[in-house]
């Protein structure tokens, strides 16, 4: 696996946290309309997750099948998350993004994910349940 990773991985990674920042505070700040787009993006986050592995696990026609079922549990994790109420559906999520990190380490293990990958997905997937987290907090 190589481990370097694109020149913009990390600028776009992080970019991709400001939707989950803006939510968060939205939320905080009394705007509470701001929880369910804050969740959606969440579930849709989750998705983009498992939809590594899937990809990656297609590319591999040797491919462990656990690679291809952790490519769709997490679009269902997300999907059941928005039908739960909000206060439950937001550290849904976070726990959710938290567990593809977990599981991501040990794909990195068995070298289905590089290092870089791997230091990348644990500053985002921690940015990420922060905000959903946070705002837990707040959310009616």
């Amino acid at each position: 696996m190589n481990p370097s990773l694109p020149r913009f991985a990390w600028p776009l990674g992080l970019g991709g946290l400001i939707p989950f920042a803006a939510g968060a505070l939205a939320v905080a700040l009394g705007f509470h309309w701001a929880a369910f787009p804050l969740a959606a993006y969440g579930a849709v986050i989750l998705s983009f997750l498992g939809a590594v592995h899937w990809g990656l696990a297609l590319a591999a026609p040797e491919a462990a099948p656990e690679r291809l079922a952790w490519g769709v549990v997490p679009a269902l994790w997300g999907w059941v998350a928005l039908l739960l109420p909000l206060p439950v559906a937001l550290p849904v999520l976070g726990a959710g993004i938290l567990a593809t990190a977990a599981l991501e380490t040990v794909a990195a293990r068995r070298g289905w994910v590089s290092g870089g990958y791997l230091r990348l997905r644990w500053v985002l997937s921690l940015g990420a349940a922060a905000a959903l987290f946070g705002a837990t907090v707040f959310a009616e």
